[in-house]
């Protein structure tokens, strides 16, 4: 009994055995800060649910709707059930299969008289009984793998949000700058039509007439460019939604009413580990790091067993009736002695896979630092960039007034009034585009931090 426990013991010990390499994570490659004042207060974007973040309705119901029918986010959802049937299958090795066998066979006997034989087995063949790791390591690594689909499938419902609030944002600068250009246009018509009967009754030169006509036009052509924008980015949130979006769909909003919540940026160490991407990094770091281990593996004696107890009798009606049972035990112990080389070099291979694992990890680290990075950037000088082009607004419709007031009294040149009147158009312009780049720097720094994937309670 004593050596039964011996054995019993041992077997145990050696079924723990694991050639897996200790893990330990890589140092981050990036600096301890930012570079750039951070918000002090305010919820953290990780833990920060998208329909927390976002206040507007119409934005909301088009990102729920993108949930529901993207592609991409399918593939991503698929990719994780894939990975875990992948995870199950590997699993299953550790286990062995065990089966029932009934078998019948008729054949002559030594003195040629016709016998039948009736069998029934239960048992399982060629187990690997797992006594240095390998098929756990195997297992582990797809255990791994499995958990990076599932980062992975955050990453892509942050990005997925993310594109689709940036391209709801593109919308409102679409219909914004469109509204300016029509207006922009119907004045124009109007100082063209004027300018027209002035330039007949000879009160002014044709050098006058055409510049107003050829204003005109620029405007008509930036109303063309700007519908088609507008539509161009109508398909783009069609194909985020995965449906076509609604034929009379309107933002009802302006970059200036669209506001977003300031968010603290945190230090990189806990913002940049907590990321999906970066989490997928590492554990598809964790699975090349567990590959070792079966490398390593199957430089040891592998050991498998079969196995099978049944009976056997000439009648099939007396087969499961009394009788002896039969059974057997078949244990195989194979050693590499020579194989080409062929274990060193799978050895050498998954050694250079963790590597590539580990640099991959250090570039999912140092493109996300860049990314919280810029938005930052964008965050500390949008601001002022607004305020600035806002003002500069103020100055060039009080210049247009007065450039007007100055071409009717006849003191200023019809020249001053179009030069005036152009400026002010592109102020009001750049003011829209800017308002709209600084919403997506806000945008872009809470998918940075991580936010986007957490559902509200």
């Amino acid at each position: 009994m004593k050596k039964k426990l011996i054995a019993l013991g041992a077997s145990v010990f050696l079924g723990a055995c694991s050639m897996i390499p200790a893990y330990q994570r890589p140092a981050a490659p990036v600096p301890d800060n930012w570079g750039y004042a951070s918000a002090e207060k305010g919820p953290a974007a990780a833990a920060l649910p998208w329909q927390d973040f976002f206040a507007d309705a119409r934005l909301k119901q088009l990102i729920g709707i993108s949930l529901v029918n993207n592609r991409d986010l399918r593939i991503a959802m698929l990719n994780v059930e894939q990975a875990r049937a992948a995870y199950n299958i590997q699993r299953a090795d550790q286990f062995p299969t065990v089966g029932v066998t009934v078998a019948g066979s008729r054949a002559p006997n030594t003195s040629g008289v016709m016998t039948t034989q009736y069998t029934a087995a239960l048992g399982f063949t060629a187990w690997e009984v797992d006594l240095f790791g390998r098929v756990a390591s195997l297992s582990q690594s797809a255990l791994a793998e499995f958990f990076a689909t599932e980062e992975g499938r955050k990453a892509a419902q942050i990005s997925l949000v993310s594109s689709v609030a940036a391209t709801w944002v593109a919308l409102v600068a679409d219909d914004e700058a469109l509204e300016i250009t029509r207006q922009t246009l119907a004045t124009r018509e109007e100082s063209l039509r004027l300018t027209r009967l002035r330039f007949e009754n000879g009160a002014t030169s044709e050098l006058d007439f055409r510049l107003a006509e050829s204003l005109v036009e620029t405007a008509r052509a930036a109303l063309a460019q700007l519908t088609r924008q507008r539509a161009l980015d109508l398909n783009a949130l069609a194909l985020l939604l995965g449906q076509p979006v609604p034929a009379q769909f309107q933002t009802s909003a302006s970059t200036e009413s669209v506001q977003l919540p300031d968010l603290p940026a945190g230090t990189p160490s806990e913002v940049l580990t907590g990321r999906p991407d970066v989490r997928q990094a590492e554990q598809l770091l964790m699975a090349a790091n567990a590959n070792i281990g079966a490398a390593r593996a199957a430089f040891f004696p592998r050991i498998t067993l079969t196995a099978g107890v049944g009976r056997s009798s000439s009648e099939l009606s007396r087969l499961f009736q009394g009788g002896a049972w039969n059974w057997t035990v078949a244990p195989t112990l194979v050693q590499p002695i020579f194989d080409a080389g062929r274990n060193r070099a799978n050895l050498a291979a998954t050694e250079t896979g963790r590597d590539i694992a580990i640099a991959q990890y250090e570039r999912a680290i140092q493109s996300a630092f860049r990314e919280v990075a810029d938005s930052l950037a964008g965050r500390a000088t949008f601001g002022d960039q607004v305020q600035a082009l806002q003002r500069a607004v103020e100055a060039e419709a009080v210049r247009f007034k007065l450039s007007e007031l100055r071409y009717n009294s006849g003191v200023a040149s019809y020249l001053d009034l179009l030069d005036a009147q152009r400026a002010l158009y592109t102020a009001r312009l750049l003011l829209v585009q800017t308002r709209a780049q600084q919403l997506q720097s806000q945008l872009l720094l809470y998918k940075a931090l991580g936010g986007g994937w957490t559902q509200a309670s």
